[in-house]
């Protein structure tokens, strides 16, 4: 059985009419050709995203970050230069003490 697909963002000036009328999710659902289970889970997504909007937090971007992807704010800058830093001299009592163990120096 093969999965009907409803591009719902089209529908939602339409879904948004009919709760501001008050009609419920079943007869939303009814009116347009879906299933109520959609309307259901459209209805909680934009939920979260409204309350996400007026909590006033960023959207979070879609995909994976970049693996190069140079900071952006000076924060970033900071702390990418801190960890490069400790990095660095840890990398360098390691040699110091290798050279020494072998006999060098």
């Amino acid at each position: 059985m093969s999965r009907k697909y409803t591009k719902i963002k089209e529908l939602e000036p339409q879904i948004l009419a009919m709760r501001a009328e008050g009609k419920t999710c079943r007869e939303i659902a009814k009116s347009l050709g879906l299933e109520k289970k959609q309307i259901v889970n459209w209805v909680t997504r934009h939920n979260h995203e409204q309350a996400r909007k007026e909590a006033g937090s960023l959207p979070k971007k879609k995909g994976r970050p970049r693996k190069n992807a140079e900071p952006t704010s000076p924060e970033e800058i900071v702390r990418e230069r801190a960890y490069e830093i400790k990095r660095l001299k840890m990398e360098n009592e390691l040699l110091r003490d290798f050279l020494q163990s072998v006999g060098r120096k």
